[in-house]
């Protein structure tokens, strides 16, 4: 399963993590200092929906973002109940 929304287009993307020690001259230290950065990842929020396209129910992985911003179509809920027992 890839992390890519079709519709936004969303996908992970690389930065840092900075690692930091001491305390802020505001609260009285000596101020903060930077001790490393290492390489991580920002992923795409993917949700496993069930969307309407091209007239038909599918189960697509979109980005919790095309959700939000109504973006995708969600089927009509079902009112069906069974029948009483004869």
């Amino acid at each position: 399963m890839s992390r890519v929304c079709p519709i936004t287009g969303k996908k992970t993307s690389a930065g840092r993590s900075i690692t930091t020690r001491g305390k802020a001259k505001r609260l009285g230290g000596v101020g903060v200092k930077t001790t490393g950065r290492t390489k991580r990842k920002f992923k795409a929020n993917m949700q496993r929906v069930r969307a309407v396209i091209d007239g038909k129910v599918v189960r697509i992985n979109v980005s919790a973002k095309a959700i939000r911003n109504g973006l995708i179509e969600k089927p009509v809920k079902r009112n069906w109940t069974p029948e009483a027992e004869a």
